[in-house]
């Protein structure tokens, strides 16, 4: 519930953080926002893979972990300046993303959307080993709840924090509170030992 917030303020103020950062318009968030799905679906099928072979835990916490990175990186970018790096600001009729800011930006953005995906496969994947076999439906239709019940707390609070402090900055930061609260609270999850959800009988019906 916590990371899914995050991801929800996070995907509903990246293009309104570039329109207020380098004046994007309607072409160059359409644009960043067909680039996010794309690399979301290579993401999430690579997520997938890793997944199998080192469990939804550890793929949820590094993805969480590259968030939290990526969301900080992100504050540190200006139209004239990359952390402590001076750049060339955008110039009008440069073209589509044509400073490297605004690059900077874009490859910051499509990391996001990359491991994006893999937080919210593998945390139905979990889900699924944790959940009792009697209680599968119930577990599930919980989750699903929570992931919607307080969608606009994220929002919410970007917005109040934005208001607050007249600035942008300031109210993205607030994504990474959500992030880094989500990772604490995963990582006292104790996946080893799942619940009856995913004992599978085997032949001649032993358990």
């Amino acid at each position: 519930m916590i990371c899914a917030d995050g991801l929800v303020a996070l995907f509903a103020f990246g293009g309104i953080y570039a329109a207020g950062t380098f004046g994007w318009g309607t072409i160059e968030i359409g644009a960043f926002g067909i680039l996010l799905t794309i690399t979301g679906s290579i993401g999430a099928f690579l997520g997938g893979k890793l997944d199998d072979r080192y469990g939804p835990k550890r793929v949820i916490l590094g993805s969480l972990v590259i968030l939290i990175l990526s969301a900080a990186a992100i504050l540190t970018i200006d139209p004239d300046r990359i952390g402590l790096v001076s750049v060339a600001p955008p110039a009008p009729g440069e073209g589509l993303f044509a400073s490297a800011a605004e690059r900077a930006y874009l490859a910051i953005g499509l990391l996001i959307g990359a491991v994006a995906g893999p937080v919210q496969a593998a945390a139905r994947s979990l889900l699924a080993r944790l959940a009792p076999a009697d209680r599968v439906t119930q577990f599930f239709g919980l989750f699903a709840l929570s992931g919607k019940i307080t969608s606009f707390a994220g929002p919410l609070l970007v917005g109040i924090v934005t208001a607050a402090t007249a600035s942008q900055k300031a109210g993205m930061a607030v994504l990474i509170a959500f992030f880094v609260t989500g990772a604490l609270v995963l990582a006292r999850v104790n996946p080893s030992s799942p619940g009856e959800g995913v004992r599978r009988r085997r032949p001649g019906g032993a358990d």
